[in-house]
């Protein structure tokens, strides 16, 4: 058995489910939509361009989930389900999970986006485990703080090491696919890193390097 890694947001979806959860709130009325909205989309565009601070964003984008019960919330992401995380669903990627399911591989999504949002959309995909960004949590509610490492970057690395050591699996014959030059450190860690519809830093290298390019987002996709 293998493991087959994936990163989630631009890569098994198309979309960003951070991003769209920021959307929701603020359409829901949750947050105050033009302050969250402006904040929300610096941030990201600071993740895109490479110079997010991953502390200061998930102090922004975990705070509103402490203002409100696990119950409400959960009622909340049902809607964000329907309304903005099926329409990122790619026949491609449903695809490439089956793929390598077919060949015994174990499915291991890894993702900077925070458990409460991610959970939900791995259990949709039918994959084997989730690594996330953790949300703390103490008396049955959300704090708004972090817990552990962030998995971002360079904590991709050192959680998945994490938990192949707990798990004892290993990263022989790995493969692993990402949009994003944010994950370069788990790129070259894996036997085989794919590049999916990747952004322009990524492509340059996947080409650089010989990496396989592909888009999920295509029909010849996989």
């Amino acid at each position: 058995m293998s493991l087959a890694i994936f990163d989630l947001d631009n890569t098994l979806l198309n979309g960003d489910s951070d991003h769209a959860w920021g959307e929701f709130i603020c359409e829901q009325g949750i947050v105050d939509p033009q302050r969250y909205r402006e904040t929300n989309d610096r941030f990201y565009r600071q993740y895109q361009d490479g110079s997010l601070d991953i502390l200061e964003f998930l102090k922004f984008a975990l705070e509103p989930l402490s203002r409100h019960s696990p119950r409400q919330l959960a009622q909340w992401h049902d809607l964000f389900m329907r309304q903005k995380v099926a329409p990122m669903m790619q026949p491609g990627a449903l695809r490439l999970l089956d793929a390598h399911r077919a060949r015994g591989d174990f499915l291991l999504i890894i993702t900077a986006t925070n458990r409460f949002v991610t959970a939900p959309i791995a259990r949709r995909l039918g994959v084997d485990a989730l690594l996330a960004t953790d949300p703390a949590m103490e008396a049955g509610r959300y704090t708004g703080q972090v817990e552990g490492i962030p998995c971002f970057r360079e904590g991709k690395v050192v959680r998945l090491q994490q938990w192949l050591q707990k798990t004892g699996q290993d990263l022989a014959g790995s493969h692993f696919y990402s949009d994003s030059h944010n994950d370069l450190p788990l790129l070259e860690l894996v036997e085989h890193p794919v590049a999916v519809d990747p952004d322009e830093p990524l492509r340059h290298t996947a080409v650089e390097r010989g990496w396989p390019v592909i888009s999920l987002r295509d029909s010849q996709a996989t």
